[in-house]
């Protein structure tokens, strides 16, 4: 008898209390809408392809490449300036090592460094930004006035004279692209805060007791997610090609590490003959950043309401 109680007791109570679908309708209006604006986006589903295969690549390539030991530099001069054929599918460079091996492996060590030069970046802007922002004052002149100063600054040539000063190396290119990418994040974060921090909603939470930290990362930092976002997957594309610049110049990874623009930098000097050593290494450059770049601009598509109107 008490058991049927408590059971009808159960059964009634989840009868008039919302489902997680009801309670969450909005939530899943909203994401149904970005799908739907999504795929209409031909080029962003695009980027979303080549972004899934790098990462997919990236995450597993490694794992299942034909030359494991051609990604650390072994030597198999037998082999060595072949081109592409049913064995080396992108060829062999100057010491026989398999092209394909090594363009596989270096996408795990590129996503890598997009990753922690995005990061970085983001870590150090987006906190500055919004302390810019909400504070205002001599305190938002003082951080606003040192951005200008890095922003004044060709970013790769600031990177260049970064990684000069600290010496060539592919940590210190992360963090010389990471010192030439946040100022870019404070000044959009700092822009968004100055727009939210009169809303109506921000000075209801003021009246409400709410501290300053409070207000910031709970009412303004999420309503600054979009545009963050968006900067984030194209800075992702831009990180890579900078770090394949620094790779180039002999400033960010040293051979025989895996990395693509210091595998193009060493066959440069094999063309034109041997064209398939700088060919493959440069075409996934060129994809990667631009499937980062197409994907950005679509989800600036579905973040920003004028552009979905």
């Amino acid at each position: 008898m008490h058991g049927g109680t408590m059971t009808d007791r159960a059964a009634a109570a989840a009868m008039g209390r919302p489902g997680w679908r009801e309670r969450h309708a909005a939530t899943l209006r909203l994401l149904r809408l970005y799908g739907r604006t999504f795929a209409r986006n031909g080029s962003a589903m695009l980027g979303l392809g080549i972004v899934a295969a790098f990462l997919l690549t990236a995450a597993v390539g490694p794992w299942f490449v034909p030359f494991p030991e051609d990604a650390a530099g072994a030597v198999h001069i037998e082999r060595k300036l072949q081109p592409p054929d049913a064995l080396h599918w992108f060829g062999t460079d100057e010491v026989g090592n398999d092209i394909f091996t090594r363009v596989i492996v270096g996408a795990r060590v590129t996503l890598q460094i997009a990753l922690i030069v995005t990061g970085v970046a983001m870590l150090i802007g987006v906190p500055l930004g919004m302390i810019a922002g909400y504070v205002g004052g001599w305190v938002q002149e003082v951080i606003m006035r040192v951005t200008d100063v890095f922003l004044s600054v060709p970013g790769l040539i600031l990177a260049i004279a970064i990684v000069g000063a600290l010496g060539p190396g592919i940590v210190n290119a992360m963090l010389a692209l990471s010192l030439v990418w946040w100022p870019g994040y404070v000044r959009l974060v700092q822009a968004k805060t100055l727009s939210l921090k009169n809303e109506v909603y921000v000075e209801a939470a003021h009246s409400m007791g709410a501290s300053r930290l409070r207000v910031v990362f709970v009412h303004i930092l999420p309503n600054c997610t979009s545009p963050i976002i968006v900067k984030a997957s194209m800075d992702m594309g831009m990180a890579i090609l900078g770090a394949a610049s620094l790779g180039f110049l002999g400033l960010g990874a040293q051979p025989p590490f895996p990395e693509w623009g210091a595998m193009i930098s060493v066959a440069r000097t094999y063309l034109p003959d041997w064209w398939w050593y700088s060919f493959f290494p440069g075409l996934a450059i060129c994809l990667t950043v631009l499937g980062f770049n197409l994907l950005g601009d679509g989800l600036r598509d579905i973040l920003d309401p004028q552009h979905r109107e």
